[in-house]
C-alpha cells in the first residue's frame, strides 16, 4: 500500500516537472519568436550588443502560464497575475519592448535615451512615451529595462494596429561608440491579435482603460461646453449692442 502511495507520489511530481517544463519550453519558443538581436565590433575590439524583445500577447501568456506552473496557481489566480502585470506595464495603452545592452568598449553616453531611438508603425513614425530612465546613465557593461510606444492614436483614440502590420524600431548610432554612424533596426510582422491580450484579465484592463477614456473625453467635453458658452456669452453682448445701436 505504502508502495503505491509512493508510486502515485511520484507520478504527481513527474507530471508536475514535466508541465513546468513543457512551459519553459514555450517562454523559450515566444523569446525566440518575438526577440531580436545584433552584435557588433569595432576596429579596437570593442564590442555592443543589444537585444530587443516585443511584448506580445503570445510572450506574456508564456510568461503568466510560466510562473502559473511553477507556483501551482489556480486559473484565478493566474489570472490575478496576469492583470497584475498588465496593469503595472500598462500594456492596454503602450507598446512595450524589453532592452538588453552589453556595451564591451568605450563608454556609451545614451542621454536623451528618447532621442535615440523611435518606431515605426506602418508608415507612421513615433517616439517612446515612456522609457526606464536609468538608460540615460552612461554605460559600461549590461543593462537592461522596458521602453513604451503608444499603442492608441491620441487624438481619436483608435488602435494603431488594426491589421497586419510591421514595427520596426530604429535605434541611432549614437547609442554606443562601436556603431560609428551604423543604425540598428528591428522589424516584427505583427497582426492585431498579436497584441491583444485575452481573458478575465484583459477584459478588466480594458474597462479600466475605457474609464480613463471616458474621464478624457468627459474633461474635454466640459473644456468645450465653457468654451461655446463664453462664445454665447460674446454673440449676447455683440446683439445687444447692435441692437441699443440701431434703436437711436
Amino acid at each position: 500500500m505504502m508502495r503505491k502511495k509512493a508510486v502515485a507520489i511520484m507520478l504527481v511530481v513527474l507530471a508536475m516537472l514535466v508541465c513546468m517544463t513543457q512551459a519553459a519550453y514555450a517562454s523559450d519558443r515566444e523569446l525566440a519568436r518575438w526577440s531580436r538581436s545584433e552584435e557588433y565590433t569595432d576596429d579596437m575590439g570593442g564590442r555592443f550588443i543589444l537585444r530587443a524583445t516585443l511584448y506580445t500577447s503570445d510572450y506574456v501568456n508564456a510568461l503568466v502560464a510560466s510562473e502559473a506552473e511553477k507556483n501551482l496557481w489556480t486559473a484565478s489566480e493566474m489570472e490575478d497575475y496576469k492583470y497584475n502585470f498588465l496593469k503595472g506595464l500598462n500594456l492596454d495603452e503602450r507598446i512595450a519592448i524589453h532592452l538588453e545592452l552589453n556595451e564591451l568598449g568605450p563608454t556609451a553616453h545614451m542621454a536623451p535615451f528618447n532621442e535615440m531611438l523611435y518606431m515605426w508603425i506602418g508608415n507612421k513614425k513615433y517616439s517612446p512615451t515612456q522609457y526606464d530612465e536609468r538608460f540615460n546613465l552612461p554605460l559600461q557593461g549590461r543593462r537592461d529595462g522596458m521602453v513604451f510606444f503608444p499603442r492608441f492614436d491620441e487624438k481619436t483614440g483608435e488602435a494603431l494596429i488594426k491589421r497586419d502590420v510591421s514595427l520596426r524600431l530604429v535605434i541611432l548610432g549614437a547609442v554606443s561608440p562601436v556603431l560609428g554612424n551604423k543604425e540598428i533596426r528591428f522589424t516584427w510582422d505583427v497582426k492585431a491579435e498579436n497584441t491583444s491580450f485575452t481573458g478575465t484579465a484583459a477584459d478588466r484592463m480594458e474597462v479600466d482603460r475605457l474609464l480613463r477614456r471616458m474621464e478624457r473625453l468627459a474633461q474635454e467635453k466640459a473644456d468645450l461646453e465653457n468654451q461655446l458658452g463664453a462664445k454665447n456669452s460674446e454673440i449676447d453682448e455683440i446683439s445687444a449692442r447692435i441692437d441699443e445701436l440701431q434703436r437711436k
